[in-house]
Order: structure tokens, then sequence, then C-alpha cells
């Protein structure tokens, strides 16, 4: 029993050691990725077509793809189990041909997906083409994303709709803002006042 047990401590330390080995060969492939970039070597990525920020840690079983578009991802951003990211779409317009067999493609086919900074994107979330994921939201497990999502809001369901705001009020969001950006980076009053008075 003890050797059986030390054999299996052994090989889950050697695929985690593998894996490791495979993120950070396979981190190279990106577009561009900045530092601490952490993700699933074994997910489905275009990896030409993907920019990664710093500290972005994406989970297992992701599918990040973008053949003809960009999967743009900037700071702070988690993304959980199986999510996956679709920056395009095939052309169903074309009358006597099967949709498999049409290569043409229209502007709207094919649109980048971007996510801001500081955002979580629980599991099992499928984010769609042409999609802006805004600075500090977060999207609920299992939610479809087929429009964009304002700053600092919780967006959950199919389709994604805004449950609440990350933070209770307006004062805190801008604590927040001063905390964490320099001046000009900051989303100013103005703005964040608008995205309040949608709720």
């Amino acid at each position: 029993m003890f050797i059986l047990g030390w054999i299996a401590d052994l090989y889950v330390l050697w695929r985690r050691g593998w894996r490791r080995v495979r993120m950070l060969l396979l981190r190279h492939a990106f577009h561009q990725h900045g530092k601490g970039f952490l993700f699933d070597p074994d997910g489905f990525y275009t990896y030409k077509t993907i920019d990664v920020g710093d500290n972005v840690s994406i989970n297992r079983n992701a599918i990040f793809m973008a053949t003809r578009s960009h999967i743009i991802i900037g700071n702070k951003v988690m993304f959980g189990y199986n999510v996956t990211v679709i920056g395009g779409n095939h052309n169903t317009s074309v009358v006597g041909r099967y949709m498999g067999e049409v290569q043409d493609k229209m502007p709207e086919n094919d649109q980048d997906v971007i996510f801001e900074d500081d955002i979580w994107v629980s599991s099992g979330v499928i984010i769609l083409k042409g999609v802006r994921v805004g600075r500090g939201s977060i999207v609920a497990a299992g939610a479809v994303v087929n429009k964009d999502v304002l700053p600092y809001s919780v967006v959950g369901g199919v389709p994604a709709k805004k449950i609440s705001m990350r933070f209770g009020d307006l004062e805190t969001i801008i604590s927040h803002e001063l905390a964490l950006y320099p001046p000009e980076k900051r989303l100013s009053r103005e703005y964040l006042q608008g995205i309040f008075g949608s709720e």
C-alpha cells in the first residue's frame, strides 16, 4: 500500500511538472503575452490571433477561437473552467448554397472579442464575436454573452443580462478606481454615473 501511494504521488508530481513545461513552451505561440500568464496547455487556442496582458489565468478545457479576428485580453483577468470565446461566425446569408460550403465572409461575421482589466469570467461561459467585457465586471457561470458587458457589472443567464453592479454604489467604484489606476487610466465620474443611471 505504501509503495502504491508513493508511485501515485510521483505520477501526480510528474504530470503537474510536464503540464507546467508545456505551458511555458506554448506561451510563446500566442501573438503577445504579458508576465504571470497561466493557461491550460491542453486547451484549444488560435494562438496567433490572441493577445494576453499581465497576470491572466485561463483554466482547464478552454476554447479561444478567432481565425479571422482577434481576442484581446487585458490585465488581471481570470477565466474559470470550460470557457469558450468565439470571434467568428458562418456566413449564412447565401441563397442556393449549403452553409458549410460558403467560404466568403462578411465583415460582421468575424469581430474581435475584448476583455478589459480586472475581470472574472466564471465556469462554463460562452462569449461570442464582437463582445467587449468591461473593466471590473463579473460573468456568472453558464452565461452566454452576445452583447457588451458594462464596466463593474455582474451579468448572467442565456443570453446574459445585467444582474447587478459589482459594488453597491458609485462612491465605492470610484474608491476602487483611485486605489488601482493612475489618473490617466481611471474611468471618469461622469462615465460611471452614466453606467449607474442605466440600471
